[in-house]
């Protein structure tokens, strides 16, 4: 039998079950008429989170010397320990915004609407799925309050000021648009 590490570990489906829980609580039951009071709430959340993870993950390593390395560190190694994968892409325009691309982020995967009746209409159909995708794309950005929060956190502590946002295409496909604050 192997020794303990020492280190303490959550299981990821109760990661997952408590973000899934955040948002109930304050989306549909705390704040239910005020979403962006309860997306602020839940992003603040996640920003103490990041904060404190960051701190642990980076106690062995120097300070990082610029923005792109905190950003790759981001991309890499802190997602590999939220996520358990990397980053698929990550696209920047060089003036201090950065896109970090997720095409299956973990916690979009679960989301779905169920699909619509189907009355012999092609027409209402399209028009059926064209609704369902945006309505899927807003309930999935309530989803992604905390994770951006994770994110602006992670990199606040790493000395990179910025503005996080999230944008849904395809479920569970995502995108995290970071700002850097000059």
């Amino acid at each position: 039998m192997a020794a303990p590490t020492g280190e303490r570990e959550v299981a990821e489906s109760c990661v997952e079950w408590v973000s899934m829980e955040m948002v109930e609580a304050y989306c549909r039951r705390l704040h239910p008429t005020k979403p962006e009071l309860a997306g602020r709430r839940i992003e603040a959340i996640g920003y103490q989170v990041g904060l404190q993870l960051a701190e642990r993950y980076t106690k062995e390593r120097p300070r990082f010397t610029d923005h792109l390395e905190a950003i790759k560190f981001i991309c890499k190694d802190f997602w590999v320990e939220i996520f358990k994968k990397q980053v698929d892409n990550l696209k920047t325009n060089h003036r201090g915004v950065f896109v970090l691309q997720d095409n299956q982020f973990r916690w979009l995967t679960h989301i779905s609407l169920d699909s619509p009746l189907y009355n012999g209409d092609r027409v209402t159909l399209e028009t059926s799925l064209s609704n369902n995708a945006v309505m899927a794309a807003r309930a999935a950005g309530q989803y992604l309050y905390f994770p951006c929060g994770l994110i602006r956190g992670a990199l606040t502590n790493l000395g990179v000021p910025c503005d996080v946002s999230a944008e849904v295409a395809n479920l569970p496909a995502c995108s995290f648009i970071i700002r850097i604050k000059a």
